[in-house]
Formats: structure tokens, sequence, C-alpha cells
């Protein structure tokens, strides 16, 4: 019996050595070993650490280029170490090795489809690290705990795929939730993944504060920008900026409410307002401000097409209903149901604790084939 199922392994292994060689043709492998060989030539120039912001960049760039060629390969040695696996327990019939071999393709199946996904991030800032800025809608305490919510299911995400959460800034109210919030994850493609969640995100149950019990309906902006170096097209001049330092709120260790740390920055083109109060300097808490402002600024360049900062205008989501991207519903049933692909899942506690690639794999595929609704 056990050679049957074997059997069965064998035939979908085989099927799975053409996948491989697509992927690495979507990927352009070949293409990214010869720009490798490129960049890692230029390191060799006397001159190169004498542009440090440029070398900083070649560096980089080699490394996200190695990466994809060593997952690509981690993903064919998986694949030829299961399919000898396979091989060796038909030859001497052990029923033993059969959990492995079913665990082990689950697993290759798995990093397949993910590698698959990644094929799709074909924007210009797809490879980026990502910033998400969350603000609460109108509804007080339930809104702002909505919103904290939504923070969780976010770092809970990007710390099931091992990527790196740094908390740019937190404004915690004094009843119960947070009046906005913005967070950096660190990682490859973590924006091309995590450009699906930009939009207003809808919750509705019992609230915990209504002392009636009754049902409610809440809402919540998530903004998602490209983390972006200095030298871009979008210019931020000194001039264009005010800023404001205050005291920082909430709970924050026991420098808060000591210092004037926190910083606020008001880009007056624009009217964008960044704020950072999460670190103990006041020069950290600026630098913070300043990577949001720019990649928010980029991203109304990129929205707009406009070719200047004067000519850009801010556009201001409606944090109310219509305009939602998503629904999570906790009473009178448990649904979570993306608007724009009808995908669900209904396991919304397993969603908020950050299982979103199901909402991210129909999300991409959709736009990718032209069948994402408005």
């Amino acid at each position: 019996m056990p050679i049957i199922e074997y059997d069965v392994y064998k035939q979908k292994l085989t099927a799975l050595g053409p996948r491989l060689d697509s992927l690495a043709a979507a990927l352009d492998l070949e293409g990214a070993r010869r720009e490798v060989e490129e960049l890692e030539e230029k390191t060799n120039d006397p001159n190169f650490w004498n542009d440090v912001s440029g070398s900083q960049k070649v560096l980089q760039r080699t490394k996200q280029l190695k990466n994809k060629l060593e997952n690509h390969q981690r993903l064919v040695g998986q694949w030829e170490d299961l399919t000898t696996l396979v091989e060796m327990a038909m030859e001497e019939d052990d029923e033993s090795l059969l959990p492995e071999v079913s665990e082990g393709f689950s697993r290759l199946e798995g990093a397949l489809e993910e590698a698959n996904l990644a094929t799709l991030l074909t924007g210009e800032y797809d490879n980026s690290n990502a910033i998400l800025s969350l603000h609460p809608g109108a509804g007080g305490t339930e809104a702002q705990d909505w919103c904290q919510m939504l923070y969780r299911m976010y770092t809970r995400w990007a710390e099931r795929h091992n990527f790196t959460v740094k908390t740019l800034n937190y404004e915690d109210d004094d009843e119960a939730g947070i009046k906005s919030a913005a967070i950096s994850i660190e990682g490859e493609n973590a924006y091309g993944f995590l450009r699906s969640e930009n939009g207003v995100h809808r919750m509705v149950r019992i609230s915990p504060f209504d002392a009636n019990a009754r049902r409610q309906t809440s809402f919540a902006a998530v903004e998602v920008m490209p983390e972006i170096d200095d030298d871009t097209s979008v210019e931020i001049r000194q001039e264009d900026i005010e800023m404001q330092v205050y005291r920082a709120s909430g709970a924050g260790g026991q420098h808060v409410n000591k210092t004037s740390s926190a910083v606020r920055l008001i880009h007056r083109p624009t009217g964008v307002v960044v704020a950072s109060q999460q670190e103990r300097s006041q020069v950290q808490n600026r630098e913070n401000c300043m990577k949001m402002l720019r990649a928010k600024l980029m991203q109304m360049k990129a929205q707009q097409h406009a070719e200047k900062i004067s000519d850009l205008k801010g556009v201001q989501m409606k944090i109310e209903w219509g305009s939602q991207i998503r629904s999570y519903v906790f009473m009178p049933y448990t649904l979570a149901k993306d608007t724009r692909t009808g995908f669900e899942n209904g396991n919304i506690n397993a969603v908020m604790d950050g299982d979103l690639d199901g909402f991210i794999n129909a999300y991409l595929t959709a736009s990718a084939t032209g069948e994402l609704k408005k």
C-alpha cells in the first residue's frame, strides 16, 4: 500500500520540476547572476567607497539579487532531497518515511506558491520596505480600539514572515486604543505584499465599551507607503517644512513627559503632517518623520502624476461606510471579506493573528489578471 502512495508523490514531484524551471525564467535568474557579477566588479574599484550613499545602494542591490538566487536554489534543493527520499522509500518499501514525505511536499508546494507570487511584484518600489500609518475613523474609543487591533494584526503578519518591525509613532488613548500609529516593516518585498492593505478597514462587533452591549460598526484607515531613499525625484526643501516639538504622551517609558523629544513635521505645500514620539532623541524622531514624509510625498506624486511638489494636493480617505476595502465581522457570525477580490476567511481570530496571506495573494493575482474590483 505505501508503494502506491509514494508513487503518487513521485508523480507530483516530477510535475513540480517544470514549475521550478518556469519560476527561474520568470525571475530572470540568469539576468540576476549577470547583474551580481557587474555589481561585484564595481566594489573592486578603488574609489568605490568614496560615494557612501552610492556604495550602500550597490551593496543592498547585490544582497537582494543574491537572496533571490539563494531562495530559488533552496527550492531546487528541497525538491531534489524530497525526490531522493521518495525513491529511497520506494526501494526499501519503508512505510515509516511517509509522514516525512507528506510534510516535506506540503512545505515545498507552499514555498513554491509563495515564490510564484513574488513574480507578480513588478512595481518600481515593490521590493522596498513598507511604512504603515494607521488612523481611527469616527467613533471614539471603539474606533481607536479597532485601530490598535489592526496594529497588532500587521505586526503579527510581519513576524510570521520574519520581517523586522520598527515603531515610528504610537499615540495611545487614555481609555483604550490608539489615536494614530506608524510602523516600518523591513524585509524584501514588504511593500509589494502590503500595498494591498492600503485603504479603509471596517469592523462589526458587540462593543465592549457599550454598557448596553449593542452591535457597532467601526472604521480605521491604513496607509501603506514604500520606504524611499533620499535621492528621489521628490525634492523636500527645508524651507517648506515647519517643525514642532512637544512632550510625548502615553506609554513610552521613563522619558515620557520629561523632555520635548517628540517631533511633528508639517509640509506646507501639501499640508501633509507626520509625527514621531517613539525615540528618546529629538534627532531620531525627526529622522523618522522625514522618512514618513518622503514616503508620503512619493506616494502622492505617483498617484497624481505630478511633476512638482507644488502641484501635489492631498487626497483624503473617507474613513466611513461604503469606502472600505475589507470588512471584519465578529458578530452575529465571524467572517473577514475583501470587497475588491471577494476573498474571505471565516476564521476571524486567525486573521487578527496575522493570517493575511490569502487576502494578499488574491489581491496580487486579481491585479495581475485585471480582475480587481474598484
